[in-house]
């Protein structure tokens, strides 16, 4: 396969857009990524495009796309992988490139979450699924269905509940140097630990707000990379891993198989290890996620994921730091749109060129888990010296 290289990222602050639809998000993050490809872009060099996204409230969603980019006369692929989406998306256009069917593609994600009450959402899912969704119907929708996860965890590991108010201090104090995420403020740990109970053990400050945005990455193949930058971010590797969407079916809650089967192709395919990454976004949509991932990802042994924490080690200035952009924890968490976000924090990272910049970082991973827990998604980028 030929090598694949980001010449171009932006994207949206994530928000209540309350007053933009996705056809006002989309152009948004497309000319910022525009704008950051060196040599320029001129629209008709894009030959197709993957849009990733939940849903929408406009219509048929690749059409959408098309329209508020005014790109008709290109083939554009609709990718859904609940909170995976983004980074599934950017797996398939890699895919496109390293082909041989194009040279360079645009993949987008976006949604517009905060139009839909969550308490909507639980029913829309059971009407759409009825018979073959069995946990919703019972109430165990994102919150309530990782909660069962962590919970375990803490009661077989030896991290604890203070270890969890760790992740979201830490998130918290990277993300007001975010200028797009949405809760710019720092807390501190009594504030984690006595904030109102979501879904037990998960607090208030323990959850990613819901949120609408847009992100956009250039992907385009090394022999043509050098027409739009000197500075390519390469896309070393990709892995999509699934498991069963359904609880009962699950051996052992202690950890997300998915995130591992992930993991280990994109490592097999970029040739790397744990060990290689400077840096990167994990998904933090609750922080007991982030804290077993930590596992998952090969940066901890099993069990011993809260070691990382008390070190200091996944803080910016540390030996691995994990979100430097304040994660979906502080950032914000439109489903379609997280996972490219993730890459274009990376590619502003490895590039030298982040709000939180991480020093000397050389190799970066991105990492989504869905479903809840059924599917993840795991990219594996390198600067341009690599």
């Amino acid at each position: 396969m030929r090598k694949v290289a980001i010449v171009g990222a932006g994207m949206t602050a994530f928000a209540e857009h309350f007053a933009l639809g996705i056809k006002d998000l989309l152009p948004m993050a497309y000319s910022e990524c525009a704008a950051s490809v060196d040599k320029g872009l001129a629209k008709t060099d894009v030959q197709a495009a993957w849009f990733g996204a939940m849903g929408t409230t406009d219509g048929f969603a690749s059409g959408i796309l098309a329209d508020a980019l005014g790109l008709p006369d290109i083939p554009v692929t609709r990718i859904e992988n609940s909170c995976a989406t983004g980074n599934d998306a950017i797996r398939n256009a890699l895919f496109g490139i390293a082909s041989g069917a194009f040279d360079v593609a645009l993949v987008v994600g976006a949604d517009k979450v905060r139009e839909t009450p969550s308490k909507n959402l639980v029913w829309e899912w059971e009407a759409m699924t009825r018979d073959q969704a069995w946990d919703y119907p019972l109430g165990l929708i994102a919150p309530a269905g990782f909660a069962l996860h962590v919970a375990r965890y803490l009661h077989e590991s030896p991290a604890t509940r203070e270890h969890m108010a760790q992740v979201a201090v830490k998130n918290h104090r990277h993300g007001v140097r975010n200028p797009k995420a949405r809760l710019r403020f720092e807390v501190t740990l009594e504030q984690v630990l006595q904030a109102p109970t979501v879904a037990s053990p998960f607090g208030l400050y323990d959850c990613a707000p819901q949120s609408d945005g847009a992100a956009a990455v250039l992907l385009a193949a090394a022999d043509v990379a050098d027409r739009y930058t000197d500075r390519p971010v390469w896309v070393r590797g990709v892995g999509l891993g699934l498991d069963s969407v359904m609880h009962q079916h699950k051996r052992d809650m202690t950890t997300f198989p998915a995130t591992v089967r992930a993991a280990k192709q994109a490592f097999a395919m970029a040739g790397l290890t744990p060990g290689d990454v400077d840096v990167a976004e994990v998904h933090d949509y609750f922080t007991g996620i982030e804290l077993m991932s930590y596992e998952d990802l090969g940066f901890a042994d099993r069990f011993e994921g809260y070691k990382l924490l008390e070190a200091g080690v996944t803080s910016v200035g540390g030996a691995l730091p994990v979100n430097p952009s304040g994660g979906l924890k502080t950032k914000g968490h439109p489903p379609g749109a997280t996972g490219v976000a993730q890459c274009v924090e990376l590619f502003q990272q490895l590039r030298g060129e982040a709000a939180n910049q991480v020093e000397g970082a050389r190799i970066g991973l991105a990492h989504n888990l869905g479903g809840p827990t059924a599917v993840s998604a795991v990219t594996l980028l390198s600067g341009p010296e690599e």
